[in-house]
């Protein structure tokens, strides 16, 4: 299927064909069929017995090549197993459990996830604490916290506090160890799952997001212990959400220092310039990945330290 069968003329994501690394292959993954990835439990099960129990079920699957804790499906009803419920695994795009990877939580620290909903990489933050130390896990919005909960239940997190706070307001006092940011953004990542998307984001509905993500990355920074780590990620492709964010707190906290990510799958670097806009040449020490990286979603990941104490 071609790009303009996807998306048509009229879409606003024609903007980044001069950002994207590989137009040509980013046309043709967003109109390729979208796998499904399964994030495997390894403190329940062994991702070798779960591909064996999913095939007694009809359901192939194989390991991914760059990790092979995760599994990849083309089957379309992965949610619907007993192995499921069970929290033996979580239903989880490629490009999301980057984020994670990046914050390298460790047990028995304090970790903030500031926007949490519904729950995935708060369950790989616990998952890789081991359940060990605290997990502060912050929903503000009412219609997405039963899925949260669900989902904290299903996979057995018995190292979570729960909370309700506007992100931007979170309670100062508490420092952590390491604040995970997974903003609300415009979505345009998300093409191949939602079709709405084709037509890319409004202007209008990405300055909104962009004017929140700002406030969100500055209290989570702010919500940092000296030397602690944050990551901001987000699942659209607009600059104004991403690097122009961390362009943001580089400019309102001198004690913010943009790590480089190194990372062994497929990406992009972020990009330092945008629509005559120039953001600090570190911004570039960002990775952006896009559909055809990993045949998944799109995303942005930055990592942020904390030099010193405020």
């Amino acid at each position: 299927m071609s790009f303009t069968n996807v998306i048509p003329p009229e879409s606003s994501l024609y903007r980044y064909k001069g950002l994207v690394d590989d137009w040509g292959a980013f046309t043709e993954a967003l109109g390729a069929p979208l796998p499904a990835s399964l994030r495997v439990q390894t403190g329940k099960i062994s991702p070798a017995d779960l591909g064996a129990r999913l095939a007694r079920q009809g359901i192939v699957s194989h390991p991914w090549e760059w990790d092979p804790e995760i599994l990849v499906t083309s089957h379309e009803s992965v949610g619907a197993t007993i192995e499921h419920w069970l929290g033996l695994y979580y239903v989880q795009e490629l490009t999301q459990t980057i984020p994670v990877r990046v914050l390298e939580p460790q047990p028995d620290e304090w970790i903030l996830d500031l926007c949490a909903a519904p729950g995935g990489k708060t369950t790989q933050i616990a998952a890789q604490m081991g359940n060990r130390g605290v997990l502060v896990v912050n929903e503000p919005a009412g219609r997405r916290q039963p899925a949260l909960l669900a989902n904290l239940t299903r996979l057995e997190v018995a190292n979570a506090v729960v909370l309700s706070r506007r992100g931007e307001e979170f309670p100062l006092g508490r420092t952590f160890d390491r604040v995970l940011v997974d903003a609300p953004c415009s979505g345009e990542g998300t093409l191949r799952k939602d079709s709405s998307m084709r037509f890319g984001a409004s202007p209008r509905l990405i300055a909104r997001m962009s004017k929140l993500q700002k406030l969100l990355i500055v209290r989570g920074f702010d919500l940092l212990r000296s030397g602690g780590r944050l990551v901001y990620s987000t699942c659209t492709f607009a600059p104004e959400e991403n690097e122009a964010v961390i362009a943001e707190l580089l400019e309102r906290r001198e004690h913010a220092t943009v790590e480089r990510i190194t990372l062994a799958w497929p990406h992009a670097a972020g990009t330092c310039r945008w629509n005559g806009a120039s953001y600090p040449e570190s911004v570039g020490d960002t990775i952006r990945v896009y559909p055809h990286h990993l045949n998944s979603g799109g995303g942005f990941v930055a990592s942020i330290r904390r030099t010193i104490a405020a």
